[in-house]
């Protein structure tokens, strides 16, 4: 799974050399797994470059595991109402180690679309959607974040960790949590979350725009409030804990 993730849409094609430096497995280890999970269909081989790619065999997977996952279809028309109301983008999102992975999205048709949909990755520590997500986890669970965070970028982790400490707060009183600007200048979105029943993890969600379109004072003021009222819906929906 380390293999698989290492791959982006910004990278790709992947050698045995690269994948193991992402990685952090020996490279003889690299080149067995590669080689079988070109067998299963994970991933294609392209000897022009010497490099693999994700091949069409996991879209399946994807689809299955997506469609196992009822909180999407209880959250879809939530999403749509509150994206057309706000004309902002509004993803569903829950963490993937350090990031959180979009698992569904609605862009009105009218609005400067932000550049993500569902199978994005954005990062948890300086998103709204990831700050969110935070503020709803466990000390336990903060506190795995907190040593994860640290050892991946120690030179930010203390602004890093004041955001997250500010949002923790922000979320129990106000219900959702945000980032003007602080993971992309041009991006101010909301975000609020809640755990699912039955220890079914954390769904997150964020509510956000283009910052010329979304000033931080209706983020605050308008769209944070709405989210959050869209969030207790929706865990309402899910189910008793």
């Amino acid at each position: 799974m380390d293999i698989l993730r290492a791959f982006t849409p910004e990278e790709r094609m992947l050698g045995n050399q690269e994948l193991a430096g992402r990685t952090g497995l020996p490279k003889a280890t690299v080149s067995r797994l590669t080689y079988t999970l070109t067998r299963l269909g994970c991933l294609s081989y392209l000897p022009r470059f010497g490099k693999y790619q994700l091949s069409v065999g996991l879209v399946p997977l994807g689809q299955l595991a997506l469609a196992n996952m009822t909180i999407r279809q209880l959250a879809a028309p939530l999403m749509h109402h509150l994206g057309e109301e706000t004309d902002a983008s509004v993803s569903l999102g829950t963490r993937d180690g350090l990031a959180m992975l979009y698992i569904e999205h609605f862009s009105p048709r009218m609005a400067v679309a932000l550049q993500l949909g569902v199978g994005s990755r954005v990062p948890l520590g300086l998103t709204a959607m990831g700050r969110a997500c935070y503020a709803a986890a466990t000390a336990a669970e903060r506190a795995e974040i907190d040593v994860q965070l640290a050892a991946a970028d120690p030179e930010r982790w203390p602004e890093i960790r004041q955001g997250l400490q500010q949002a923790a707060e922000m979320h129990a009183a106000l219900g959702f949590t945000v980032s003007i600007g602080e993971w992309n200048r041009t991006v101010h979105a909301a975000g609020a979350a809640f755990a699912l029943p039955n220890g079914g993890g954390i769904m997150a969600m964020n509510c956000g725009a283009p910052a010329f379109m979304l000033s931080g004072e209706r983020i605050l003021q308008d769209i944070g409030p709405r989210l959050a009222a869209v969030m207790r819906r929706l865990e309402t929906l899910a189910g008793p804990h």
